[in-house]
């Protein structure tokens, strides 16, 4: 049995979308989590939270609208909230899958602040369309409070956020240290709350952090072996959609970036994969990306299908 440690990204497809689909699909994640368990792995589990997020984001903001005595809800408190229950129901479904294996491992999930640079380039062109529906004069108030806002294509509006990247990991050592003690962790979901330093204070952030790339910074902190990236394709094409679309199997890093830099992967989507992807292999010997979907976690990770970059 190894002692490897394991990054799993869980992609938002991992999880639905209401509160029953999040019960059935985090029972499909907690079995491909089991399986590296039961390899002898070392996992921290790292997931998606959208449109969790926004759903919090919609109903606190609604709650607030209705009754002014309540404050509305800053996008690093829905965030937490997001950690919190989406936590939650992973937490308990990989518990149950583990116990019906006969494993007996704590799972535990941690409630992660990530620290950003509030001089992110993201803050000037903000990406993450958030929260309910606007009319036009309630989107003009957001821009006169200082918020970007977008048009839909049906002419509705929506507040827009910005995607910093992750400087720091603030519960790193916490999360660390139950890995080596044996659990399961759950960690860094939705990208982490984003705060900002300062001085001794952390400062919520209106934003959303791109979930790989903390997946990957989280990867490259604990010296993992492996980062498996679990999204919504059993492999990664090129040239997607066309007739020439091609798959990729096991790639180098100087592949991934020459394909990245052909601007073959969609922002947003896997492009932030990728960048995660590379900078935790070069960063350190022996390392591997892998990108599949759920169905093919164990194949992908015993490198019988999926997107290897080593």
């Amino acid at each position: 049995m190894s002692e490897k440690i394991t990054v799993v990204a869980l992609g938002h497809r991992a999880l639905g979308t209401t509160l029953p689909e999040q019960k059935i699909a985090t029972k499909k994640a907690a079995k491909a989590i089991a399986d590296l368990v039961q390899e002898g792995n070392r996992v921290v589990v790292s997931h998606s939270n959208g449109p969790q997020v926004g759903m919090i984001h919609t109903a606190m903001n609604e709650f607030g609208k209705e009754h002014p005595d309540y404050t509305f809800a800053p996008m690093s408190v829905c965030s937490a909230m997001s950690q919190g229950y989406i936590g939650y129901d992973l937490q308990t479904a990989i518990r149950a899958e583990l116990i019906s294996r006969g494993i007996y491992k704590p799972v535990a999930t941690i409630l992660t602040q990530v620290v950003i640079d509030p001089y992110d380039d993201a803050f000037a062109e903000p990406e993450k369309i958030i929260g309910r529906v606007l009319t036009r004069e309630e989107a003009e108030a957001e821009e006169q409070k200082g918020n970007f806002v977008t048009m839909l294509p049906d002419g509705t509006y929506k507040r827009i956020v910005a995607s910093p990247k992750p400087q720091r990991i603030l519960e790193i050592e916490t999360i660390r240290t139950l890995v080596n003690a044996g659990q399961v962790v759950i960690a860094g979901g939705g990208g982490g709350i984003p705060v900002m330093e300062q001085g001794i204070d952390l400062h919520g952030a209106s934003a959303i952090i791109e979930k790989d790339l903390t997946s990957g910074l989280m990867a490259e902190n604990l010296e993992a072996d492996t980062l498996l990236i679990l999204t919504s394709v059993e492999k990664v094409s090129l040239n997607l959609g066309a007739d020439n679309e091609e798959f990729l199997d096991v790639i180098s890093v100087e592949q991934a970036r020459k394909y990245m830099n052909e601007n073959q992967f969609a922002p947003g989507s896997m492009l932030p994969k990728f960048e995660a992807g590379i900078s935790f292999v070069e960063k350190g010997k022996g390392r591997r990306t892998i990108i599949t979907d759920i169905p093919h976690a164990r194949d992908g990770y015993f490198e019988k299908t999926g997107t290897i970059i080593k």
